[in-house]
């Protein structure tokens, strides 16, 4: 087994690592609905929807590893690092479920993505503006396809109706650290480099709000939120997605395709 490579957390590195740990993690849990989705068509959606998020994940770490400057490249970030060294969102490692949840989950996520991209076009560090040009449109339909199955759901049987509101009570409080921000993102965000998202939570909440009620569903009456991802600590539940996602380059260190 290769060893776990060290990163240079610098503000710029460790705040484009985050947003690559983000585009991986989900992507690798919606691969894993290939071949096992409700039907043909949605089996291709949410492929295609993973392998917009690698695209993602692959732009940003690579952004990162030419901030840092050491022989660290997209692989290495990706597959050599421990689980305490990814700085995901604690929503989005989070098991899919049924499809119910798998849904709501990307719907709390898609609604913050559409509005962070678009805004991060802005951004005055000219490749995470670039960056963000591209995943803005992306995420716009990742965003879509997702509202377009919260209603059907909620507005559907009641065994789908159950589930959904279901997910949403159960995965709620894991959407706040979306929106919080530490010291080493306060000065990227003084400079222009970054955005803050807490002025972007309203927003969130409105399309939230709007979709779930569409749904005949409710949000629920709570203001607690869990933390840690950012930080790096995390569910029990990602160990296990990085045992799968990085086991060829753990087991046969170098392979290429």
């Amino acid at each position: 087994m290769v060893s776990n490579i060290q990163v240079s957390e610098t503000p710029l590195v460790l705040y484009t690592l985050r947003r690559a740990d983000d585009a991986l993690v989900l992507g690798h849990r919606l691969s894993e609905w290939c071949g096992h989705a409700p039907m043909l068509e949605e089996d291709m959606a949410l492929s295609n929807i993973a392998l917009d998020l690698l695209g993602h994940a692959r732009e940003l770490y690579s952004y990162a590893a030419k901030v840092e400057g050491n022989d660290n490249e997209e692989d290495k970030l990706a597959y050599l690092r421990d689980v305490r060294q990814y700085r995901n969102l604690l929503l989005l490692e989070q098991p899919n479920g049924d499809f119910a949840r798998t849904m709501v989950r990307q719907l709390f996520y898609s609604a913050f993505a559409d509005l962070y991209w678009r805004a991060m076009t802005r951004s005055s560090d000219a490749t995470l503006a670039a960056i963000a040009g591209k995943s803005e449109k992306e995420s716009a339909y990742h965003l879509r396809h997702s509202c377009e199955w919260i209603i059907r759901l909620g507005d559907g049987t009641e065994e789908s109706h159950a589930r959904t509101q279901a997910a949403i009570e159960d995965l709620w409080a894991f959407t706040g650290e979306m929106f919080s921000v530490d010291d080493a993102e306060r000065g990227l965000i003084d400079n222009g480099a970054a955005i803050d998202p807490a002025g972007l939570r309203q927003q969130w909440l409105t399309t939230i709000s709007d979709v779930v009620g569409e749904a005949t569903l409710t949000l629920p009456n709570t203001s607690w939120m869990q933390q840690g991802g950012r930080s790096g600590r995390h569910s029990e539940h990602l160990g296990h997605l990085l045992s799968e996602l990085q086991y060829m380059q753990r087991t046969f260190p170098g392979l290429t395709w």
